[in-house]
């Protein structure tokens, strides 16, 4: 007999002794190597426990814990609509009780959840892609993992670069909130977000300012060169964040000085153009790609989406503009983790703007998995891309082009929030 599991917020310390122990043997390369680290991991996930937005929670089966993860009530900026989507991390399972459904059980408690609280959407960073492509979640945007050389950036006004201090902290957080407004798929900045950038002292602070007001800013930490010695040092950005073209000008020329001081620029960034800008694009490591492409930078996929309520996600973008179509679509979608998403659904689309009509008629049905609709939803992919790749089907290929302007973004989503 199958005994009951209960997901449930930690409340006592002994609770918090079992995530700690959970966490740290699911991420071991964490590295926590004695009592003392062992204290920081759970004190970190007790601070972060206070934060409004963040939930760690524990799925119990006979008093015992034996999976951990932490839920947090995002707001997304979706194609011009900002809306509540939940987020899961620090997923674990304890060594004893693998392939129990675990984890399994806890996404389905994740989603659940967020469904009930209004949310059409959901989204992770994967431990393993294929786990969670499985479970319904649709790739997001790749990263671009750069390492440049300082003489490789664009000058720009570094005049107006200074340091930031917790003085700045309402300013770096109107500065962010200004650029998640003009983006799509930016996460609202969170109190334990913004905590740890100015309690980490060894994180530098640099901001871009103009008319009096910070236009973008700078996040980097120094780290030794491997096998080198104290004077050998890279610079590792953890953000770069910008309003305009002056104040990413002004930032990367800033970088650029430090030449004398600073061997490679490590930047990680979901901008497939950056290449652009760099006087030389090339990594460092000489390698060639037949015939003859020189390695500029590797690249990964990372964030994932997913689309839990097909109803009010479309309620929830009813001021979207869908790129002017006018037309009916049926949607049929698979989805063997989340049964409620599957099925056709029927989308009329007047000037661009999207009800959700099941008795119309529909001009043409498209079908694909929920995986790669939480994709195209996104803006992640296209149609087309999709189409290309057997991954969607079309009834009338006639309306192929019509689909595709339909559910096409200029701007891919973009996503700076770890959790």
């Amino acid at each position: 007999m199958k005994r009951e599991r209960v997901i449930r917020p930690l409340q006592t310390e002994s609770e918090w002794d079992q995530y700690t122990t959970i966490a740290m043997n699911a991420y071991p390369g964490v590295r926590v190597t004695d009592a003392a680290g062992r204290q920081r991991m759970k004190e970190r996930g007790q601070k972060m426990q206070t934060d409004p937005i963040i939930s760690v929670m524990g799925l119990f089966e006979a008093d015992e814990m034996r999976g951990i993860m932490r839920l947090y009530d995002f707001t997304m900026q979706l194609h011009g609509t900002k809306m509540l989507v939940g987020g899961v991390g620090g997923v674990g399972v304890d060594l004893l009780h693998k392939k129990e459904r675990v984890a399994y059980d806890m996404i389905q408690f994740f989603q659940a959840r967020y469904q009930e609280k209004g949310a059409a959407l959901v989204a992770l960073y994967p431990f393993r892609p294929d786990f969670y492509k499985q479970m319904g979640y649709g790739y997001g945007r790749k990263l671009n993992h750069y390492r440049i050389q300082p003489a490789a950036l664009p000058d720009g006004n570094r005049q107006n670069v200074s340091t930031l201090d917790a003085s700045h902290r309402q300013a770096l957080a109107d500065c962010y909130e200004r650029i998640m407004v003009a983006s799509n798929g930016l996460m609202a900045q969170f109190d334990y977000e913004l905590d740890s950038i100015f309690s980490n002292y060894n994180l530098q602070k640099f901001g871009y300012w103009a008319d009096g007001q910070l236009r973008g800013y700078l996040l980097f930490a120094f780290e030794p060169v491997p096998n080198g010695n104290f004077l050998r040092n890279n610079i590792i950005i953890r953000a770069l964040m910008y309003e305009n073209t002056e104040a990413l000008r002004g930032l990367l020329a800033f970088l650029g000085v430090q030449a004398d001081q600073i061997e490679t620029i490590v930047l990680n960034t979901q901008e497939e153009d950056f290449h652009l800008l760099l006087h030389d694009p090339r990594n460092g490591s000489q390698n060639l790609i037949p015939p003859g492409y020189h390695e500029s930078n590797a690249q990964g996929v990372g964030i994932m989406y997913r689309v839990i309520d097909v109803p009010r996600l479309f309620e929830l973008l009813a001021d979207h503009n869908f790129s002017g179509q006018t037309c009916t679509v049926q949607i049929n979608l698979t989805d063997s983790f989340w049964p409620v998403c599957a099925g056709s659904w029927i989308i009329s689309v007047e000037n661009g703007r999207v009800t959700l009509n099941p008795n119309a008629q529909p001009d043409v049905e498209i079908s694909l998995d929920i995986a790669e609709f939480s994709s195209l939803i996104t803006g992640a992919t296209t149609f087309r891309t999709l189409l290309a790749y057997g991954l969607a089907q079309i009834s009338d290929g006639r309306y192929a082009d019509t689909v595709h302007q339909l559910f096409y973004t200029p701007h891919k989503p973009i996503c700076h929030t770890a959790f």
